[in-house]
């Protein structure tokens, strides 16, 4: 039995990692240790490879070299060279480090392989590892380097490197360092790798798929936001909410549809301007396909979300190793075995999914946008929502802004991962590219919250040009937020990128969501 987990501490066993799990260690700095049955698991594994390596008998990544270099037999007192070797070379990154939740999320994954006992490290490995994540150590990851395929290796690499002592890492506090000078001031030691130690510490998805998690839980909470943002919109351009009814969206059953749809009507319930233009003389049922369309195209990208959760779930229960280490079982020995599974295909469709569904969802919003600054389409606003059009600029700019993300938006969802270029002297001729899918998603999940940001921002200064109507009490309390933020209210033209990015603090953070779940309840 497993002593209880403390808390602020994740508990990595052989069983998957939870996405919960993951956004606490890498993003809010939580604690690992290895579970008891984890630490059996491992022994276990070593025991096999232990054998195979006594033996006389080539086994790839043990007693042989690397991928198109593996018909070299190496003799036994050059693997522990070998090991340190294939970490040193594939150490190869360049360009910008790395988002330090990025690497501590892959840092948690290769973990949670490890910990299956399928790879064949030793236990003090899979400490080590996990004691860097605990004492807040995190090796500098480049940019630049993985193909998505035999795993995220330079990436992968670069964090193998610190636990021999080399390489450059940061300590808890953010303060860049040699390896070896951290691990001394945590009271660690470096490992001299063992047989496949080397290669069982780099050959991962891991770094794509924790950035996949991490853009799952942002996406998640923006797609509700942007339902915010949308409801907004609706009231503060007289739109109807007619066309949100349940009824009309059970007769297109989209999952994602009819909760974004929900979402609005309880967004806009109790609204004075909504109320205002709902008797027998308004018959404004057709309004732009921005607005009428909003939970088609949020449900669509919703629903994407979802799609994309369940290839995680699968990536986050799956062993990715290369050779992987196979149990004895029955009359079968323990035994290694090479295999494909370090290829990123099914993460690098999805990563590449989501950046399309999120430029759509941009796209949209900023056409809502758009419309508030238009006198020609805000019905009855003034000229970009300014004080004094002609003198004063209002929001011109603003949305001038929130197109040019939405541009860069477009160009990152044209997909990375049909892109191919053939490595390692043509033994790994196909290569999936899911880094540089995942890179550029988030990049793209952070554009959208910008998008969304401006839109609220809008929306908000529209709904106080509305007065003496009343906004509902959801719309009022974003508003509030906003005022109290900073974030004033219509006026004279004034320096406005510190209020933009102000709204996007308040977005990202899920201050926006919670300013409505507070007054009306969660959302769906």
């Amino acid at each position: 039995m497993s002593t209880p987990t403390p808390v602020g501490t994740v508990e990595v066993g052989p069983g998957p990692v939870t996405p919960e799990d993951l956004v606490a260690v890498a993003r809010h700095g939580a604690r690992v240790r290895l579970s008891d049955e984890a630490l059996a698991a491992i022994d276990a594994g070593r025991a096999v490879v232990d054998e195979l390596a006594a033996g006389e008998t080539p086994a790839y990544g043990i007693s042989t070299g690397f991928g198109a270099l593996a018909t070299r037999h190496i003799p036994a007192d050059m693997r522990a060279r070998l090991q340190r070797s294939l970490v040193r070379s594939h150490a190869a990154g360049s360009g910008p480090e790395v988002e330090r939740e990025v690497t501590r999320g892959l840092m948690l994954l290769r973990l949670s392989t490890l910990a299956t006992g399928h790879t064949g490290v030793r236990r003090g490995t899979a400490q080590l590892l996990a004691d860097l994540l605990s004492h807040g150590i995190t090796p500098v990851v480049r940019e630049h380097g993985s193909l998505g395929c035999s795993g995220d290796l330079a990436p992968l690499s670069h964090c193998a490197l610190a636990l021999i002592g080399e390489g450059e890492v940061r300590d808890a506090a953010g303060t860049a360092m040699p390896a070896g000078d951290a691990l001394a001031a945590a009271g660690l030691e470096p490992v001299e790798l063992a047989a496949k130690e080397g290669l069982a510490l780099i050959n991962g998805t891991d770094g794509m798929l924790a950035m996949l998690v991490l853009a799952l839980a942002d996406l998640r909470m923006l797609l509700r936001t942007a339902d915010v943002a949308a409801a907004m919109s609706v009231e503060g351009q007289l739109g109807t909410d007619r066309v949100f009814a349940a009824e009309l969206q059970r007769l297109r059953p989209q999952p994602g549809q009819a909760d974004s749809a929900a979402n609005l009507v309880a967004i806009l319930a109790d609204s004075g301007v909504v109320a205002s233009h709902r008797g027998p003389d308004c018959h404004r049922v057709q309004d732009a396909y921005s607005l009428r369309c909003s939970p088609q195209v949020h449900g669509a990208a919703r629903d994407t979300v979802d799609h994309a959760g369940r290839i995680a779930g699968f990536e986050l229960a799956s062993v990715v190793d290369n050779p992987v280490v196979l149990f004895a079982e029955g009359d079968e020995p323990g035994r290694v075995e090479s295999n494909g599974n370090f290829h990123g295909a099914p993460v690098a469709h999805v990563l590449d999914f989501l950046a399309i569904s999120a430029a759509d969802v941009a796209g949209i919003s900023e056409r809502r946008t758009d419309r508030f600054l238009d006198r020609h389409r805000s019905h009855g606003l003034p000229p970009f929502l300014a004080a004094d059009p002609g003198v004063d600029s209002g929001l011109m700019i603003a949305q001038y802004t929130q197109a040019a993300v939405v541009s860069e938006m477009k160009r990152l969802a044209v997909p990375a991962s049909v892109d191919s270029i053939p490595s390692s002297a043509m033994q790994e001729d196909h290569v999936s590219m899911g880094w540089g899918a995942a890179r550029k998603l988030r990049r793209a999940v952070d554009g959208l919250g910008r998008v969304v940001a401006i839109e609220v921002m809008t929306a908000a200064r529209a709904l106080d040009l509305r007065a003496p109507l009343e906004p509902s009490p959801a719309s009022g309390a974003v508003v509030r937020l906003l005022r109290e933020a900073g974030v004033e209210g219509p006026g004279t033209d004034r320096h406005l990128s510190p209020e933009i990015e102000t709204c996007v603090d308040l977005v990202a953070s899920g201050a926006v969501l919670e300013a409505v779940t507070a007054t009306i309840g969660e959302l769906r």
